[in-house]
């Protein structure tokens, strides 16, 4: 059976109180999202935009104003959590079920600290996502069976994790920098200019505390900010 988690200490955004409800789903593999929407639908939900890309996904969501997000946090070369960093740097909450392959204790706080409401595997079964679906939009919080006991190893674990300290924009501007973009690449993505991404790059090893480079990326496959083989 599932398990719900109140907790005031860990702020989730408030979803509708109603049975159906207007859904968007941000996942980068086509089959997931047909899936999903194959199943929501069964089920008299609207699914009213999807996508594989977070940036597209920001500007439909400002658009569409959808009831639900579904959220996967690997997408592709960016990460779900960005996506619910920017939306929260923007003041623009959407209630949100995240729903991943991701069982670290890590990314279920990091994804809950960011307002995401509910977090799922993606191998529960197509009952469990839709009773996840009803909690959310009954106000409640929903995590999966096997990830609550995450959570409580994540609250357990307390302020240890360095990742912690760092904003979404220096988690995005880490991840790139590991997966070998340069300052000028990460620049023109972001529109930032070369010299503010090379300061963000001496900040964040200062923070780490990670002399170079090769060091940063250790740093990263050691806390699960990427993977080994990414």
């Amino acid at each position: 059976m599932a398990q719900l988690l109140r907790c005031d200490t860990l702020a989730a955004l408030p979803c509708k109180d109603f049975e159906l409800a207007r859904i968007y789903i941000l996942d980068d593999h086509l089959i997931v999202r047909e899936g999903l929407r194959a199943m929501l639908e069964s089920g008299g939900h609207s699914v009213v935009g999807e996508s594989d890309n977070p940036v597209q996904a920001l500007d439909d969501l400002q658009r569409l104003r959808p009831d639900l997000l579904l959220l996967d946090l690997s997408l592709g070369e960016r990460s779900g959590l960005e996506l619910l960093g920017e939306l929260q740097r923007r003041e623009q909450p959407v209630c949100t079920l995240v729903l991943t392959m991701s069982a670290q204790p890590r990314h279920v706080a990091e994804a809950v600290r960011l307002g995401a409401s509910g977090y799922l595997l993606k191998d529960s079964s197509r009952a469990e996502l839709m009773r996840a679906v009803d909690q959310l939009l009954a106000g409640r919080r929903h995590l999966g069976p096997e990830v609550a006991e995450l959570a409580v190893q994540a609250l357990a674990s307390g302020p240890q994790d360095p990742l912690s300290e760092l904003s979404p924009r220096e988690r995005q501007i880490i991840t790139m920098v590991v997966r070998g973009r340069t300052s000028p690449m990460i620049a023109q993505e972001l529109h930032l200019s070369p010299k503010t991404v090379d300061t963000y790059r001496g900040r964040l090893m200062a923070k780490l505390g990670v002399p170079d480079l090769p060091a940063l990326v250790r740093f990263a496959i050691r806390t699960g900010l990427i993977e080994a083989d990414a």
